[in-house]
């Protein structure tokens, strides 16, 4: 290849100046910015290959880049193009992307420091986008300069090119129904604004988002050594060490990655595409508690007076105290009759985006109560004579038990214990929003482990925990359970988390009267962390305070769920989770295995990793709970449920090694079902 004469006296003017004067130089520097790759660029192979006309110093080198030619390019507008329009519109577009219906293309534009956490937000954003169903993209400036733009420097022509190419390739994506998130650090305030201009052209949000960490910051983390370099002098023109970082003036959003931590800032960042429009509130991973405001609580007694009084009973408030603590957030109060349709027809919250709830939250009246009560605009809800919560704008609507029944459990069978009580409970149900005074309490001496998904969130964060995997169970735990906890928290290590933090995580509303008593329950769990059989130092106790329903795989979503308020990242699941033996047949009433499948299909969990229950039992040659080896099946005794009660009845304990023994099965309350790998 030969260089036409225009390039080669270009060529040569530019290393004519090179060595006689500082204007040269700097015109050469401007240039020849960077060494090139042998047969990458154009113009120094064309170099090479004209050694007669050439200095040698030049051709030795090899330096100069096509640059040259390709602004000479640039420079040339195209002609004789014509925009074509889309057949598709973005609204259609948005109908078939992503699990939840909408248009909801933008660009969120990350600018910072290197080091500040750009790319760590962008991704952490773009990961969580993706798990609630809608799509997402991120863009890291080093990734586009490895393809794309990996012929720009970064000299600040280089760095305008950069961004305004960048800017168009996030307006496709945009475009195209994909939230895109990019982040550059960008440093010009001119270049962010051109980027802004671009979007807005083509009628689409930008957001600028600030990550504002501090220089000091960076440098201490300085993950990739530039700034070491950079102070060094190895690194020329560096954005905050000797070139200049223009901070916005007015970002969208600001965020202290220096302070708050990763997943506090995506949810800030969520948030923003929730006010925006852009995401539903389903999306965001926020706690919706229903207290009443401290500095409004005296005029809501006040106003509560003087309200009609509704009387619930236990199961009822137990469900109020789900309610009011978020754990069936985005639900604001029970269930009016949408939610109730929406609940029991498709497992799922439907409005404003797909949130999974497969079982209904309702409060049953009578008829007389809801004659008595129609039409009020709000109720006074009230358990053995104490006011709890105000039911704001209640909604009617009959309450269809053996549909309800048979949609939820499987079965309308009078013989399941949850069954009964909703044929037992009134013709009615009503609905509306819920202001609820005060936290309820039930004085039992375990009120303190009664944390709300909140409370549980900041006990994650204050012990840095940097996984969560929890472990829900109605039955004490025998060395089996513990045996695949301490299995699942190895191997959470191993795939690189430096604290996994085990959440045990006991039911503790309602279950049927052969179930072990709460404080039994939590007496053997403290028990077992007493003696190291799970490690205290890495495992968070807590009550979870929904009733059982005993509703197979249907409830184990609900079970699911609620983990996800916690911030949990991982849920075990056991055999025939929420199972129970069928009232008539005593065989199971739902397959061993559809609850943990159902769980990897369901809707609205796809935050959540399903780690399935390895089979444990009892190794007569060690003395000692075990994964099952069916090539050595003689050396293992599966103890059933029917054992245990055997066992209970005769006040005998386990074998030693299947439980801590400092809480032994000595009454019948201790019959329960403890089949090794059924753990709720």
């Amino acid at each position: 290849m030969r260089l036409n004469s225009l390039s080669l006296s270009l060529a040569r003017l530019f290393v004519s100046c090179r060595p006689s004067s500082r204007t040269g130089q700097s015109l050469w520097s401007s240039c020849v910015s960077r060494r090139s790759t042998p047969g990458k660029s154009t113009v120094s192979n064309a170099i090479m290959e004209d050694r007669e006309v050439l200095p040698d110093f030049v051709v030795n080198t090899s330096i100069l880049q096509s640059r040259v030619i390709s602004r000479q390019l640039e420079a040339k507008k195209s002609t004789n193009v014509t925009y074509q329009s889309h057949h598709v519109s973005r609204q259609k577009r948005g109908q078939i992307l992503g699990e939840r219906g909408g248009f909801r293309g933008c660009c969120l534009w990350f600018t910072g420091l290197s080091g500040a956490g750009k790319t760590t937000i962008a991704f952490a954003v773009e990961e969580y986008l993706i798990t609630k169903g809608i799509p997402a993209y991120g863009l890291d400036g080093d990734n586009i300069r490895h393809g794309l733009n990996s012929n720009l420097g970064f000299t600040q022509v280089d760095r305008e090119e950069n961004i305004r190419r960048i800017s168009e390739v996030s307006k496709l994506f945009a475009d195209g129904g994909i939230i895109s998130l990019t982040a550059f650090i960008s440093p010009y305030a001119k270049d962010r604004d051109n980027a802004r201009k671009i979007f807005t052209e083509a009628g689409l949000p930008f957001y600028e988002i600030f990550i504002n960490t501090s220089l000091e910051v960076c440098e201490k983390r300085d993950v990739k050594g530039l700034y070491k370099k950079a102070r060094a002098g190895q690194i020329k023109g560096f954005t905050g060490i000797d070139q200049v970082y223009e901070r916005p003036s007015n970002p969208e959003l600001s965020l202290k990655a220096g302070v708050d931590t990763v997943d506090e800032c995506v949810q800030q960042v969520i948030e923003l595409l929730q006010n925006e429009g852009i995401v539903p509130i389903q999306a965001v991973e926020k706690v919706v508690e229903l207290f009443v405001p401290a500095s409004k609580v005296e005029s809501t007694l006040a106003e509560a007076k003087t309200l009609p009084k509704l009387h619930i009973n236990k199961l009822d408030l137990q469900w109020l105290q789900v309610l009011a603590e978020g754990w069936g957030t985005p639900l604001k109060g029970f269930m009016r009759e949408r939610e109730f349709l929406q609940c029991m027809h498709f497992g799922c919250l439907l409005d404003g985006g797909v949130s999974n709830q497969s079982i209904p939250i309702v409060l049953p009246l009578t008829t007389e109560d809801k004659e008595r009560l129609v039409p009020v605009p709000a109720i006074a809800l009230y358990h053995d004579g104490k006011l709890h919560a105000i039911l704001r704008n209640p909604e009617f609507y009959q309450h269809r038990k053996e549909e309800r029944a048979s949609r939820q459990f499987g079965t309308g069978n009078a013989g399941h214990p949850y069954v009964k009580m909703i044929y037992d409970s009134g013709d009615w149900l009503v609905g509306g929003d819920l202001e609820v005074i005060s936290r309820i309490t039930w004085n039992d001496g375990l009120d303190k482990y009664r944390l709300t998904p909140n409370e549980l969130r900041a006990k994650f964060r204050s012990i840095n925990a940097d996984a969560v995997f929890a472990f829900q169970l109605r039955n004490p735990v025998h060395n089996g359970h513990a045996l695949l906890m301490t299995d699942t928290r190895r191997r959470l290590l191993e795939r690189g988390y430096k604290n996994p933090v085990l959440l045990l995580h006991p039911l503790g509303g309602w279950t049927k009267d052969d179930d072990v008593p709460l404080d039994v329950r939590m007496r053997q769990h403290a028990a077992v962390l007493e003696e190291g059989v799970l490690d205290a130092a890495s495992t968070v106790v807590a009550i979870f305070p929904s009733p059982m329903m005993y509703a197979g795989p249907t409830e184990v979503q609900w079970h699911a769920k609620a983990r996800q308020a916690t911030g949990a990242h991982f849920y075990i699941v056991g055999r025939d989770p929420a199972g129970m033996p069928h009232p008539d047949t005593k065989e199971d009433l739902y397959h061993a295995q559809h609850g943990r499948k159902v769980l990897t299909m369901a809707p609205g969990l796809t935050q959540l990793e399903i780690v399935p229950f390895r089979v444990a039992a009892y190794n007569l040659k060690k003395g000692a709970m075990d994964f099952y080896d069916p090539d050595h099946k003689a050396d293992f005794l599966f103890i059933s449920g029917t054992k245990m009660r055997a066992l209970a009845r005769s006040g005998e304990l386990p074998p030693k090694g299947f439980m801590a023994p400092k809480v032994g099965v000595k009454s019948s309350s201790m019959a329960c079902r403890c089949t090794p790998g059924r753990a709720a």
